[in-house]
């Protein structure tokens, strides 16, 4: 007999088509088991029954689920590499690069790899496609507002050349804003777009079951151009690239073969 649980994850797949059940149990359930007690609900069926005759609750409960954390330059060294070593060699042989920073969150991501590329590239010729299942975080990336915090690992010239600082905030500029065009996806359950130099995936892996995470690391090579390359989080390391018919470009830097 199923459990509360697994009648929710039922549930809520046929109301938004997300699978629950391709995300690590234990911790999805932890999460969600606080969001729905600290809204005064003793049950996932008391839970459900809110959220699918309440739009705020549902938006609530995708940005808990979704795990909206990001700044710009995250894990900086990683950056560096990107910058030093993986764009270079991807110019040696296109001109122009695809790019998609897939699960882009709150926007910092997508923007901190249009600042990147604009050490190789005029603005104008720079074009990321960045997705996300949640509304709400696109729609706070397309507003491109941030605390300062956000901003901790932006280099000084960055800074000063791509924001604009209102009190305690900072405003990305229009001139990076117009390099990303933000879309809603499902990693899990839609197709993607082919032929990419550069996708970037990051700290979202770790939340999905190992069979979820051996289908995305499929379809992301599939969606690599031939010496294409995948960029993943800190705590993502691919342990056996091959299969996937990748190679070791660097530290969690993934080169399609």
């Amino acid at each position: 007999m199923l459990n509360d649980y697994e009648i929710f994850i039922g549930k809520i797949y046929k109301k938004t088509g997300i699978d629950l059940g391709q995300y690590k149990e234990a911790q999805m359930k932890r999460r969600l088991t606080s969001l729905y007690e600290k809204k005064g609900y003793n049950s996932f069926v008391e839970f459900f029954q809110a959220l699918d005759c309440d739009s705020q609750t549902l938006n609530e409960f995708l940005d808990r689920m979704t795990i909206n954390v990001s700044e710009f330059y995250r894990n900086f060294r990683r950056w560096e590499v990107l910058q030093t070593k993986i764009i270079p060699e991807l110019l040696d042989s296109n001109r122009k690069l695809k790019v998609w920073s897939a699960a882009c969150s709150t926007g910092e991501e997508p923007y901190t790899i249009a600042m990147v590329l604009s050490n190789f590239l005029p603005i104008h010729q720079i074009s990321v496609l960045a997705t996300d299942l949640d509304d709400n975080a696109i729609q706070k990336a397309k507003r491109a507002v941030y605390p300062e915090r956000s901003l901790n690992e932006v280099p000084m010239d960055s800074k000063t050349r791509f924001f604009t600082q209102e009190g305690g905030f900072y405003s990305v500029k229009d001139e990076i804003k117009r390099t990303v065009t933000f879309k809603k996806q499902n990693l899990l359950a839609d197709p993607f777009e082919q032929d990419f130099d550069l996708i970037v995936c990051r700290n979202v892996m770790i939340y999905f079951t190992e069979e979820a995470k051996d289908a995305l690391y499929q379809k992301f090579s599939r969606s690599l151009k031939t010496g294409g390359v995948l960029f993943v989080g800190s705590t993502e390391q691919i342990f056996n690239p091959s299969k996937y018919s990748f190679e070791t470009a660097d530290t969690f830097f993934y080169r399609k073969i």
